[in-house]
């Protein structure tokens, strides 16, 4: 499945050797071989360059004998060790643990107290001082001796003379550091972990359901080792990454930390017990037994089985720790046999990576990834994501749709290559999916066959050229042949699956029926997680909403694909086609599965493609939808063509009764803004000429899109349509709007003397209207062309005698209007009314009151009826009166009113005018009325002005007690009367001096200064804002 290490073979004994291999050891480019005669071989390792197979091979040799120490031992080397910083070689042999030289390998010394040593390890560290913190390299050599572990120091190259050791209740069989102060014992009945500072002893202890018991326990399965001959299984371990270890013993498994404590993991699934156990990274490695000769290598993740290496015979397993030597990183490692040795050499990570992913070993393939470092590889998190995607693309294949979904939304896999996954009716012109062509009559049953099998190939070949991003070698991560022991299950063509024989009941076809339903619900899910990651950087008008600076990567590029080698990406453009393709695709599977979810979809502002959403709409009849959609999308032509099409019952189809009628498009029109006045027009007509009162609530309701459309364009297109419709909308612009635009109000004044001349086309009672309505309007408007409108009005024609009259008056001919109401109307009281408004609005009040700033008193002043009545000037009344009296021809007097008037307004006439209009020959008895009134106007006048004299004379007594007493609730104890208390610390904050005995000033708000600072006090005052100098002082009141 996988080629994680390649055997390579560096040494082999000649066959008239016979001696065995009993230990080796490798650091740096020496290699060192302990033999069953004592003898020690040092080797230089070459590097034998790679060859393909078809090359000649290299002559260089894999190693070169250096040197040969036949006397190294007197019996077999059973293990070897450096201590590197201490220049020393360690052996085992003889049950003795010797130290000699690492460059003379001549021995050093014999430890004496290693008699019967089992076992013995070492380990270099950087350790700080607890006292000093200053750190420094301390190596450690622990020895197994029968029941007791002894261990030996050396601080910087220099051996510690102290020896420690602490004594085990049962013989140590192997012995592993699991840090610099820290030892993994193996023994008979389990592990144990010894701290050799505080020789504290842990004991590993096995989670077990039925309590805690201790791992390598003797259990039900362990008796059967005392009918063995009491052989019992040698307990193994070895150091993983993270501070984890994993022991052995048997079949047995534990994953623990340097602490004793478990892992929540399952076992290694071996079916024999090991004969080594290693771990050169990222691979766990076990040797099996010798019979069998083999090298497994496994994920410590995921425990499964990756690759076994045929070495015949082999049982000695070499992997440099990283303390000695960081030459392997990983790379390579020893395995050995009584005969051979053989070097492991790793193949690539990124090669094997894409070993995994083309046997679809999708699960292993991260798993590897996850455990390697960043460092190692060009792209780690991209490889993950392609994988990821890979993954869930061969889950897709085997329908399991919602898993596969689930793990594209996990890795926020592009939309383009996701939705590319399913048939046109979802992913229109993305699908890779071949559409089936339909059988006819005449298609024989082979043609089905070979339909069925073209399609299968096609449906294999889609899964392969999916396109995939290729920033890195990720390129050429693509599934390859289908094999039945995938981690996922195999990749099977859609239709000979569907298509093979079953004994269960018949299902629906990939994608295709409910199965196709199944899967679009797993895509709603995915497709709205990715609109939520484009909301985050798009806003809804195309704009991003953080600028990009040229030359950097943004951080949604993760959901756009792009080809390789892309160069001046616009990745504004290609978010916005993202966010196209996923609302676009998102409605389509709505549709599809979830219909009463695409609603809310397309009327919030979103990025469907109109021309997908507009045809679904209508094919499924949800006209109101559609309707909807094109008014957010602002296509307001499509959508008002088509109400205007279903209004007047012109569609082929049946459409509700809603939409019938010109109600729909005139609460469409209404909520357009004024920008789109052109199309408001356009539309507007046909509702108009069907229904003109509900069709006019398009420009004269209440609404603010009504009140800020084009006047002018709204008139201009009114007129022509419908003159009584234009009246109508400028008597609402002008009315209820207020618009004082000038052409406005001319034009409505032209209408309605059109309306008045044509006798033909109106009744007398619509006649009758207009003329009240112009000359309503003619009051209460100023902003018309006077001149303009009397021209228009004509003089002979009795309907606009008053018309003519009301613009005459706004024009200041009083005396041509009055002329009209009493020789051409001859109605007297509208010519009476006439001049008492034209009084009024040019006369002062009769008692106008004002009020004092200061202190907020009135004062009182004259009226105009003061004023003697033969000191006025000819007014309204004196000229009605002379038409009365003395009226052109051929006209005649008129007694009655002129008496009438003389009597209800003679004190508004000049006396002096007013009786040289009489005539001679009148009876004075016939002005009594007139003199009566005059009378009376002047004893008003005399008496205004005492009782004026009287107010005033209340209002200075007010004031002058509010000067010396103070306001009424002082009680006499304000004002002038007021006490105002000097202390002998105060002073003058003018001078800033004390009083003592000098005159002072007090003001209105009791603050006191000297009499002579008065005059710098004002200026004072007004910088403290209290009021603009002196006037400042009397506003303030006296309290």
């Amino acid at each position: 499945m996988l080629s994680a290490f390649r055997a390579q073979p560096i040494y082999e004994l000649k066959q008239q050797d016979k001696s065995k291999i009993e230990s080796v050891l490798a650091y740096g480019d020496r290699l060192l071989v302990g033999l069953s005669t004592g003898t020690l071989r040092i080797y230089r390792v070459n590097e034998v360059p790679e060859t393909s197979p078809d090359a000649t091979p290299s002559k260089t040799r894999a190693v070169d004998l250096v040197r040969e120490e036949e006397k190294f031992s007197r019996r077999a080397i059973q293990q070897l060790a450096i201590i590197k910083e201490a220049n020393i070689l360690v052996s085992l042999s003889d049950g003795h643990v010797s130290i000699h030289d690492l460059q003379t390998f001549q021995l050093q010394e014999k430890l004496d107290k290693t008699k019967g040593a089992t076992a013995f390890a070492v380990t270099s560290n950087v350790i700080k001082d607890p006292v000093t913190d200053i750190p420094s390299l301390v190596s450690r050599l622990a020895v197994a001796v029968k029941r007791r572990i002894l261990w030996w120091s050396w601080q910087d190259m220099e051996l510690s003379p102290e020896v420690q050791e602490i004594t085990l209740p049962h013989s140590p069989k192997s012995l592993l550091w699991a840090t610099g102060t820290k030892m993994l014992v193996g023994l008979d009945p389990g592990f144990s972990i010894i701290d050799i500072e505080t020789l504290a002893v842990a004991d590993v202890i096995k989670p077990t359901p039925t309590g805690n018991v201790r791992f390598g326990a003797v259990s039900s399965s362990g008796m059967g080792y005392m009918g063995m001959g009491s052989w019992v299984p040698k307990p193994m371990a070895t150091n993983l990454t993270n501070n984890k270890m994993l022991i052995a013993k048997d079949v047995n498994t534990l994953f623990i930390d340097t602490d004793a404590k478990p892992a929540d993991k399952r076992q290694i699934p071996w079916a024999f017990a090991p004969e080594a156990l290693g771990y050169s990274y990222p691979y766990l490695l076990s040797l099996q037994q010798t019979a069998k000769g083999a090298l497994d290598v496994r994920s410590p993740d995921t425990l499964n089985l990756l690759q076994t290496i045929p070495l015949p015979g082999a049982s000695i397993l070499h992997v440099p720790q990283p303390n000695i030597s960081l030459a392997h990183a990983g790379k390579g490692f020893l395995v050995a046999s009584d005969r051979c040795i053989w070097r492991m050499v790793a193949l690539n990570y990124e090669a094997q990576v894409s070993q995994l992913v083309e046997k679809t070993k999708f699960d292993e393939a991260i798993s590897l990834l996850n455990m390697l470092e960043d460092t190692l590889l060009k792209d780690k998190q991209g490889s993950i994501r392609e994988i990821s995607m890979l993954k869930a693309q061969n889950l897709f294949s085997q329908q399991k749709y919602r898993p596969a979904l689930d793990l594209f939304t996990d890795v926020s896999a592009p939309p383009k290559r996701v939705v590319s996954l399913y048939p046109k009716s979802i992913a229109g012109d993305l699908s890779t999916i071949e559409e089936p062509a339909e059988l006819t009559d005449t298609d024989e049953p082979s043609g089905e066959t070979s339909a069925a099998e073209e399609n299968s190939s096609q449906t294999e070949d889609q899964v392969k050229n999916t396109p995939t991003p290729t920033k890195s070698v990720l390129g050429k991560f693509k599934p390859s042949a289908v094999k039945d022991d995938s981690d996922t299950a195999s990749i099977r063509s859609f239709r000979t699956t569907s298509e093979a024989p079953r004994e269960k009941p018949a299902k629906d076809a990939p994608l295709t029926g409910s199965d196709l339903k199944a899967a679009v619900m797993a895509l709603c899910s995915y497709l709205a997680q990715s609109r939520v990651q484009v909301q985050r950087h798009m806003n809804t008008d195309g704009t991003l909403k953080v600028e990009l600076t040229e030359g950097t990567t943004p951080s949604f590029s993760n959901l756009i694909e792009l080809p390789e080698g892309a160069e001046n990406i616009d990745w504004k453009a290609e978010l916005l086609e993202v966010a196209k393709l996923v609302d676009t695709t998102l409605f389509r599977a709505y549709m599809l599965a979830l219909p009463s979810l695409a609603g809310p979809l397309f009327r919030l502002d979103n990025f469907c493609d109109p021309h997908v959403v507009e045809e679904k709409l209508y094919e499924s009849g949800r006209y109101n939808d559609l309707i909807d959609f094109l008014y957010g999308k602002k296509l307001h032509r499509e959508a008002l063509e088509l109400l205007e099409k279903f209004g007047r019952n012109e569609a082929a189809e049946e459409v509700m009764p809603a939409l019938r009628g010109p109600d729909r498009t005139i609460g469409y029109l209404q909520n357009l803004p004024a920008e789109l006045i052109d199309i408001i027009l356009e539309f507007a007509e046909w509702p108009i000429k069907v229904d003109s009162k509900k069709g006019m609530e398009i420009f004269v309701a209440d609404t603010k899109n009504a009140a800020n459309l084009p006047k002018d364009k709204v008139l201009k297109f009114l007129v022509p349509l419908d003159k009584s419709l234009a009246v109508q909308y400028l008597e609402h612009v002008i009315l209820e709007l207020n618009d004082k635009t000038p052409e406005f109000h001319q034009k409505l004044v032209d209408l309605y003397l059109e309306k008045l001349r044509d006798r033909e086309g109106s009744s007398d009672e619509e006649r009758n209207q207009a003329r009240t309505k112009l000359e309503e309007f003619l009051r209460n408007s100023t902003q018309y062309h006077k001149l303009k409108t009397f021209n228009q009005l004509p003089a002979d024609d009795p309907d606009v005698y008053e018309a003519r009259a009301i613009v005459l008056c706004a024009m200041g001919n009083h005396k041509q209007a009055l002329q009209i109401y009493v020789f051409q109307i001859q109605d007297h009281e509208k010519a009476e009314e006439y001049c008492n408004k034209i009084y009024l609005s040019t006369s002062t009040s009769p008692a106008p009151v004002g009020s004092n700033p200061n202190t907020g008193s009135q004062t009182y002043e004259k009226s105009s009826m003061s004023t003697d009545p033969e000191d006025q000037q000819p007014n309204v009344y004196t000229t009605l009166l002379s038409l009365y009296l003395k009226p052109p021809s051929p006209h005649k007097v008129q007694w009655e009113p002129a008496l009438q008037l003389l009597s209800k307004h003679g004190p508004r006439l000049p006396a002096a005018n007013t009786l040289d209009l009489m005539p001679s020959d009148l009876h004075v008895s016939e002005l009594n009325s007139y003199f009566l009134g005059r009378i009376r106007s002047a004893n008003t006048v005399v008496r205004e002005e005492r009782i004026i004299t009287s107010l005033q004379a209340i209002l200075k007594t007010n004031l002058s007690s509010d000067l010396l007493l103070g306001p009424e609730h002082a009680q006499g104890k304000g004002g002038r009367s007021r006490r105002v208390v000097i202390r002998e610390d105060d002073h003058c904050r003018v001078c800033h001096k004390r009083f003592g005995n000098s005159a002072v000033r007090v003001y209105p708000d009791n603050e006191v200064i000297h009499y002579g600072c008065v005059g710098r006090s004002g200026v004072q005052r007004m910088k403290a804002g209290q009021g603009q100098g002196l006037q400042g002082l009397r506003v303030l009141p006296w309290g």
